[in-house]
């Protein structure tokens, strides 16, 4: 058994229901923040020049990637259906608003938004490493019954 496999094995026996109520709850949040970065697609163009050096192209494809993978990494998280790969996709998005705009030097004021990115930050950790939980899509359930 390799270790993908054990560590598989672990999340499945170590998985505690409440677990995928936080799941379900992040995976919402997600898809929230997709809409609303959608919706806001211009003042998130507007922010990443200052931050980064790219040249316009590479601005509009990572938003979009930002807004993909916020809205169908959600809705996969939600459904329990892929969910190691949705919050693989999700990590580097949140690994970059920790580190690129959070870090703008407010972070003690009230409010900030860096505490609510690390806590998601570790959750996708959590949810890579542990995978769905016993609430998911029962279309995983029945892969697992073929293997």
């Amino acid at each position: 058994m390799n270790f993908l496999h054990r560590i598989e094995q672990w999340g499945d026996n170590h998985h505690p229901k409440w677990l995928d109520i936080i799941r379900i709850t992040l995976g919402i949040f997600l898809c929230y923040k997709g809409i609303d970065f959608l919706q806001n697609m211009g003042t998130l163009m507007g922010m990443m020049p200052i931050k980064v050096e790219f040249n316009s192209l590479m601005f509009i494809v990572l938003g979009h990637y930002v807004v993909f993978a916020h809205i169908i990494g959600g809705i996969l998280i939600t459904l329990g259906l892929f969910t190691r790969f949705a919050a693989l996709i999700q990590i580097p998005i949140l690994m970059a608003a920790v580190i690129l705009v959070n870090l703008k030097g407010d972070i003690m004021r009230p409010y900030s938004e860096l505490f609510l990115s690390v806590i998601v930050l570790i959750l996708l950790i959590y949810f890579l490493i542990v995978g769905n939980g016993p609430w998911s899509y029962k279309i995983a359930e029945e892969e697992k019954k073929r293997r």
